[in-house]
């Protein structure tokens, strides 16, 4: 094979340790090897780039090990071209495994050119990426403690979250406040109910009427105060992020111009997928690096299984909840398409497919600097209007109904 890298070197890494082996042709056809081992502080890292100028390295290529790679990427980024690649696409013979054959393997195949590197962000977008992703884990551990406060309100026979949607809200914690004072009566904390939620009064009465006992109250006041910390951390969140966007400003509004994509949606899109839309040579590679295409697994003819693979985790968890959001709004195109798909496909296929046209909207928003543009929740019958036709008489003939067609005239123009 013909060589692509004349001055390579392969890394492999671990928490404490960075095997590095280089691969060096020589103009004589030989090839000069050389391994060794540096530790994974910022000192030792920078003595690793040093040696690897020294012996005039210019690609660099490492496995995405957990977060153990990140560090080594700071440090190599600015001075040779360094490759991130998939694990898995770089298996190994098999009984031959240790941490220099990984390195000196992984330095072979980007010699010969074999190997595909991941998408590495630029350092702004990474930034925010970091940021969006702590963010959501604080809003999925405010989640979790809201949950343990129902658990709690169930085991003390207080069954508010039946009769409140959000046990959290103005009005829920109002009460939640009067629970932990432990003086006002079930009637009084029903009063606190406000907006819509007054008109259930009386079942709100019966919900609050419950035996909550001194260690109830414990609990409680605990998961607020930490419900409470939450809150104040996401807010800070949401402030050092907008701060971040700025750059990114414009392509996080044409993303939030689509129905169920919020602006916090919006800012996490953004930070995973970026603005430069040319890394993707089309919609759908996009949309399969994502992980909301269906899958392409066909052999003799024959087409298996269409299973989505995973993809990015955190796009493809933004985009399902984009697309939730989207399939209850009124009179849109991506509801329509839900409640299309759904009758026959299933919910969660719908909903899946609704992701993927989220996204492979926002692709041609930020590419081509377009705005969203609503096609209506008729669409679907505007395009083969003969169709919905026959099947909306078919419906009525199965209730019994016998029904004359007579084409409306159109008059004609003046």
């Amino acid at each position: 094979m013909e060589i692509v890298h004349t001055h390579c070197a392969g890394l492999d890494v671990h928490k404490k340790t960075v095997v590095a082996a280089i691969m060096i042709s020589r103009p004589d056809g030989k090839v000069y090897k050389e391994v060794r081992t540096f530790g994974t502080m910022t000192a030792d890292l920078l003595e690793l780039s040093d040696w690897l100028s020294m012996q005039g390295v210019t690609h660099v290529v490492m496995e995405s090990t957990a977060d153990y790679w990140k560090p080594v990427f700071n440090i190599l980024e600015d001075g040779f071209q360094v490759l991130l690649v998939n694990a898995q696409h770089v298996a190994h013979v098999e009984g031959r495994k240790t941490d220099v054959k990984d390195a000196e393997w992984l330095a072979e195949l980007l010699r010969y050119g074999l190997l595909k590197p991941s998408f590495i962000p630029p350092v702004g977008q990474r930034d925010l990426r970091e940021l969006t992703r702590y963010r959501t884990t604080f809003v999925r551990e405010r989640a979790t403690l809201i949950n343990r406060v129902q658990k709690l309100l169930e085991s003390a026979n207080i069954k508010l979250a039946s009769v409140a949607t959000d046990v959290m809200g103005v009005s829920g914690r109002a009460m939640l406040d009067a629970i932990l004072e432990g003086t006002a009566s079930a009637n009084e904390m029903a009063d606190l109910a406000k907006g819509r939620l007054r008109e259930k009064r009386p079942a709100l009465i019966k919900a609050l009427q419950g035996r909550v006992k001194p260690h109830h109250r414990f609990v409680l006041a605990e998961l607020l105060c930490q419900i409470d910390g939450l809150d104040e951390t996401i807010t800070r969140f949401d402030e050092q992020i907008q701060t971040y966007c700025a750059p990114f400003e414009e392509a996080v509004v044409r993303w939030d111009g689509i129905p169920g994509v919020s602006r916090c949606a919006a800012e996490i899109i953004v930070s995973e997928v970026g603005v430069d839309m040319d890394r993707f040579p089309t919609a759908g590679h996009c949309a399969a690096w994502a992980g909301v295409a269906p899958g392409n697994n066909e052999s003799a003819g024959k087409r298996r299984s269409g299973r989505s693979r995973p993809g990015n985790k955190a796009l493809r968890s933004v985009l399902i909840q984009a697309a939730h959001a989207a399939a209850h709004t009124k009179g849109t195109y991506l509801s329509a398409q839900y409640h299309r798909l759904a009758s026959r496909r299933g919910k969660k296929r719908a909903i899946l497919a609704v992701a993927h046209s989220i996204l492979i909207i926002g692709y041609n928003l930020v590419k081509h600097k377009d705005i969203y543009r609503e096609l209506g929740g008729n669409y679907f019958d505007q395009i083969k209007p003969q169709a919905t036709i026959q099947r909306l008489l078919k419906r009525l003939e199965n209730l019994g109904c016998q029904i004359t067609i007579q084409q409306q005239s159109v008059p004609a123009a003046a």
